[in-house]
């Protein structure tokens, strides 16, 4: 059953929150951090990106840039930019994005629960990536991030959301991209002991974005356990910040694929080979967006084109089978295509659905990519079904918008 506590959050006084809030640190390069938070002295990009405060091309990895993060950390903290919560509270923090509102919990997670899969992925991750976010957590002994997490519907916690944020926020702006971000502060001990209650009856929790970041955050907590000669099992490094939302909230959105060159193929030749597997219909110049599992649009040539697998192609039996992403990357990128490894291949890119079909097209006309594939995109159900059965999505599933702003609250691992 999952396990969560409230938790002491550190976060900015109410009239700093917009200062201080940023994107994540994964969702941008440290040139753009560094000209979005131009003279912003109290960016949250000084202690999750704090290259930013060396010279252009200084490397991010140098364990200078760490002890800046910590240096940056803790003078936030002096000047009164981040605020340490005098009781352990739960969050409730509610994203909104084209008019639409999904609302999660902002709990401490219990790191045995990562350990012993109870906390379910999907994905796979990279070493060296996990050990730069280690280093990181390990430094400034925190979460300064909060990973994304999904668990199935409760009414009783649906409840909570309706009670809470029918009340005042602590926090409510809309960021620079748009996208509105609000927060609210749970101190009411019964409120309080009901999510913990709830929660306990949860099965399983889902990362739903932030793979590496899990990973990181509850190898150091494992870390510290093993390392703490009198561990007791309570203390604060055996929980890690996570914000988990009810399945029914969030929206996957489709994440698409823009590739180089045909193998050598005409496009006549490559659209006679694709139509072996697929119903092919040229449907003009103006977009088309795929309308159903298993049904793509592609766009060669100033045209787009719905594609739809063939009956036999795909496995609606296989957790990994029935999805596109397999279907596509299977019959168009492996087999006409010969691209075998999405995570190397210099031949292929991928483009998030937030930026538009249109984003594809320009790709393409613009003579950089030869042809790009939009998919139908991933359904929670779906990713839920992947975790359970212990299978791995295929790399460049799923893309969740909006991302969690960064800087809203911290958790400080003692």
């Amino acid at each position: 059953m999952a396990k969560v506590k409230p938790f002491r959050g550190v976060r900015p006084p109410r009239h700093l929150v917009e200062e201080v809030a940023s994107r994540p640190y994964d969702v941008l390069n440290s040139e753009e951090a560094r000209k979005e938070c131009e003279d912003n002295e109290k960016s949250l990009y000084h202690i999750i990106k704090p290259e930013i405060d060396f010279e252009p091309g200084f490397d991010e990895h140098d364990p200078a840039v760490y002890d800046k993060a910590v240096e940056n950390f803790q003078k936030f903290q002096k000047e009164g930019w981040l605020v340490e919560d005098d009781s352990e509270n739960y969050y409730i923090y509610a994203q909104t994005m084209n008019g639409r509102t999904q609302y999660g919990f902002v709990v401490a997670a219990w790191v045995p629960d990562y350990m012993e899969g109870r906390i379910k992925k999907h994905e796979l991750t990279r070493r060296d990536k996990e050990e730069d976010r280690m280093k990181h957590v390990r430094c400034n002994n925190a979460n300064i991030e909060p990973v994304f997490f999904a668990f199935p519907d409760d009414e009783a916690l649906e409840k909570v959301i309706r009670d809470v944020t029918a009340t005042e926020p602590e926090y409510d702006f809309i960021a620079p991209d748009g996208f509105g971000h609000t927060l609210w502060v749970i101190k009411d001990k019964e409120t309080i002991d009901l999510i913990t209650r709830e929660f306990e009856k949860i099965p399983s929790l889902y990362i739903a974005d932030g793979h590496h970041r899990s990973a990181a955050a509850a190898l150091v907590g494992n870390e510290k356990a093993q390392n703490n000669p009198n561990h007791r099992g309570d203390e604060e490094y055996n929980y890690f910040m996570a914000v988990a939302f009810p399945a029914s909230h969030l929206q996957i959105i489709d994440y698409n694929r823009v590739v180089r060159d045909l193998n050598g193929l005409t496009p006549e030749q490559f659209l006679e080979k694709v139509s072996e597997n697929f119903e092919v219909k040229n449907m003009g110049t103006e977009i088309y967006t795929p309308n159903a599992l298993h049904n793509f649009s592609m766009y060669l040539g100033g045209h787009w084109y719905s594609l739809t697998a063939k009956p036999g192609t795909y496995n609606d039996s296989d957790p990994i089978g029935v999805l596109d992403v397999t279907v596509s990357s299977d019959l168009i990128l492996r087999d006409i295509l010969g691209i075998t490894d999405l995570r190397s291949d210099k031949r292929i890119d991928f483009v998030g659905g937030i930026r538009g079909l249109g984003e594809l097209k320009r790709r393409v006309d613009s003579g950089e990519m030869a042809m790009a594939l939009a998919l139908h995109p991933v359904t929670m159900d779906q990713l839920i079904n992947i975790a359970d059965t212990g299978n791995i999505m295929p790399p460049k599933t799923t893309w969740f918008e909006p991302k969690l702003r960064s800087g809203l609250v911290i958790h400080k691992l003692d």
